[in-house]
């Protein structure tokens, strides 16, 4: 555990009908015990620092373990090891701007998924096709940073609708860039009523007690219900 970091070579999926992939996987998760997140978002929104704040809280009270997802690098993995000593995995996609669920199950062999109490699956980084395939995660995170605008949930449709969890991370940032959070909320409504909306700083810390309680709250309920 901790800075040795592995990594792991995804080859396209062998799931001709991925759905069905992903509902045993969660199946399978539910029987373990392992609440999965799927943690998607553009570039550089703030989805290694995000994680980062977050399982720096949540490793006290429960097992935790990372994958990350990148077309090559291993730059978050390494990251993530090192700033918060819990297992991680880099997972290469070979090219493909997206993870399905074979390939999800593939990198929760590699960790030994089991044994954690939730597993944190950072997606590939982009707000299109992470959104077209069922990872199998039990849940559904989006991360939204105030620098990319209020629009993006028009924009990208799909992912917001798709999601249970929408971040707005970087508010400590807001007065600097032509950002209505206001706005920003009502275009999420828009395509999804459901998902919880979080504003986070990690670099002022706003937020992230709230977002941790928030996830501890989720991850008792799934191993519980």
């Amino acid at each position: 555990m901790g800075n040795n970091v592995r990594t792991i070579l995804l080859e396209k999926s062998a799931f001709a009908d991925n759905d069905a992939a992903a509902d045993a996987l969660r199946k399978k998760l539910k029987d373990q015990g392992v609440f999965l997140v799927n943690v998607m978002s553009s570039p550089g929104a703030g989805k290694t620092s995000t994680l980062t704040s977050l399982i720096n809280r949540l490793k006290e009270s429960f097992r935790v373990a990372v994958m990350e997802a990148d077309i090559d690098s291993d730059v978050d993995a390494r990251s993530i090891a090192k700033n918060t000593g819990v297992e991680s995995i880099q997972l290469h996609t070979g090219g493909m701007c997206h993870l399905d669920a074979y390939m999800t199950e593939t990198g929760l062999d590699a960790v030994n998924g089991g044994l954690f109490d939730v597993v944190f699956l950072e997606n590939v980084g982009n707000l299109v096709c992470p959104a077209e395939f069922d990872t199998g995660a039990c849940f559904d995170v989006v991360i939204l940073s105030v620098s990319e605008g209020d629009d993006k949930p028009i924009k990208y449709p799909l992912i917001f609708e798709k999601c249970d969890l929408v971040i707005i991370s970087k508010i400590d940032a807001q007065k600097f860039f032509t950002f209505d959070f206001d706005k920003c909320v009502e275009n999420i409504r828009m395509r999804n009523k459901d998902a919880t909306i979080v504003p986070i700083s990690n670099r002022t810390g706003e937020g992230i007690d709230a977002l941790t309680t928030y996830f501890a709250n989720m991850i008792n309920k799934w191993k519980e219900n």
